[in-house]
This record gives C-alpha cells, sequence and structure tokens, in this order.
C-alpha cells in the first residue's frame, strides 16, 4: 500500500492526478468509475490506509467527505486539498503535526498552485526570504548568505524561503531548506516579470533569466502584506531580500 494517495470525483481531474502520482508515487483513486458505489463509503474505507491524502475537489466537498472520520492531530492522516485548476493546495488536516504543511508545498511547487498554510504555528512567523544564487552554490554558503541578511534575526522566525521556478532544483538551496526545516515557495518566472519592482535591477539575471531580480520579487510576491525589511544583499553569488508580514496593519478599532 502506498504511503500517500490521490482521490478524484471526475474524470476531468486524472490529467492532474497521474500527474502528481507519478511524482509522489501515489496511488489514484477513481470512484466515479464505479457510479453505483458511494463513493463517500469508498473514501472512507480506505482513508486510514494512507498517511498522506491529496484530494483533488473543492474544500466543501472535501469536508463532506472526512466528516466523522478524524481521530486526532497526531495519528490523522495529512491530508491537502487542491482544486482541478491547480491554484491553491490547502492543508485539511494534520497540517503540522501530520505534514499537511509539507505536502501542500510539495503540491505547490509540482503543480504551480498557492500553497495555503492556516496553522498558527507556520502564519504567525513574521519573516519571508527571497534567495536567488548562482548554479551549484552549496548549502554553506546559502547559509552564510541567508545570516548575514538577518543580521541577528532568528531562522526561527522565517516562515518560508521563496525562489523562482529556474531554481526549484537547486540542490543547495534545497539542502539548505531542509537543514532547518524552511518550505521552499516557487514563483513563477512569468509572475516575477509581471511583479515590475527590482530595487537593483540586475544585468547578469535579466540576461540569464530574463527577469530584473529574484530575491526581492520572490519574497514580496510570498508575503503580498509585508515590507521589503531588507532589499537585495549579495553575498558569493547569493542574493537574498527579507520581507516582514505587516501584522499590525491589521488590528482592529475598539
Amino acid at each position: 500500500m502506498s504511503h500517500t494517495a490521490i482521490w478524484t470525483v471526475r474524470a476531468s481531474a486524472l490529467p492532474l492526478a497521474q500527474q502528481l502520482a507519478r511524482a509522489l508515487d501515489a496511488t489514484v483513486y477513481q470512484p466515479w468509475q464505479q457510479p453505483n458505489d458511494n463513493a463517500r463509503q469508498q473514501f472512507a474505507a480506505v482513508f486510514h490506509q494512507h498517511r498522506q491524502w491529496v484530494l483533488l475537489m473543492a474544500s466543501g466537498i472535501a469536508v463532506r467527505y472526512l466528516d466523522g472520520l478524524p481521530q486526532s492531530k497526531l495519528t490523522d492522516p495529512a491530508v491537502v486539498v487542491l482544486d482541478e485548476a491547480a491554484r491553491f493546495a490547502i492543508p485539511l488536516l494534520s497540517g503540522h503535526e501530520g505534514g499537511a504543511n509539507v505536502l501542500a508545498y510539495h503540491v505547490a511547487r509540482l503543480t504551480g498552485a498557492t500553497p495555503a498554510i492556516t496553522t498558527a504555528t507556520e502564519a504567525l512567523k513574521p519573516l519571508t526570504l527571497g534567495i536567488g544564487c548562482r548554479r551549484g552554490k552549496s548549502a554553506e554558503t546559502i547559509e552564510q548568505a541567508v545570516l548575514q541578511a538577518l543580521a541577528g534575526r532568528s531562522l526561527s522566525e522565517v516562515r518560508e524561503v521563496a525562489t523562482i521556478d529556474l531554481k526549484a532544483d537547486e540542490t543547495g538551496l534545497l539542502e539548505f531548506c531542509a537543514r532547518h526545516a524552511l518550505p521552499l515557495r516557487v514563483i513563477a518566472r512569468a509572475d516575477v516579470a509581471a511583479r515590475g519592482w527590482t530595487g537593483q535591477p540586475s544585468a547578469w539575471v535579466q540576461q540569464n533569466v530574463g527577469v530584473d531580480g529574484v530575491c526581492e520579487p520572490c519574497a514580496l510576491i510570498a508575503s503580498p502584506r509585508g515590507r521589503l525589511l531588507l532589499p537585495k544583499m549579495a553575498r558569493e553569488g547569493v542574493t537574498v531580500a527579507v520581507v516582514e508580514d505587516g501584522f499590525a496593519d491589521f488590528g482592529v478599532d475598539g
């Protein structure tokens, strides 16, 4: 029995399900092939046979499917809801303890979706790092650049790292994120280009990547209500920008 499973509710979601199944080594369920059977009962029968679920459906349908099944956040499978257009990956169950947050980021990197993380442990961390780097930079080099950029702020305050899609497989960046349990948010190059604002445009990045910069726009896209705490800082072929969330801007007047 595979560790991860994908549940579809319509045949139209099958190409997306198969794409994810190849990357996640997952089992794909197609209950619509047995129209005379109750799909929710089918789901309930196999729910606890897998440790991770990606539900390709609307969140409202997912809530109804899960009704009565969760038992404990320490033992329930991780559940991520992904709409069929792959716009949002939402950890719905066992986000922190069960790994649904990590799964949501993974699904987002595979599909271009936006991870919608709602658990307080992650959501209250105020900092987002935008990172760009030359090919082949080590995790140690990236870490030293990040620590310099944070200027005494702790890595425990960082919610996520954001980079451009061309760096999604950068070994040193992936190792740095894994070492510090930091989720990696991948921003499409078209979205970075559309952001339109980079404080210090780079001719090298424009020539080689096709955008004016990476770290600043990626951090600002990942944290849209944040403010640029540190503009692009470059060290040994690594660029880092730090954005801080504007929680204080959302107070309620008495």
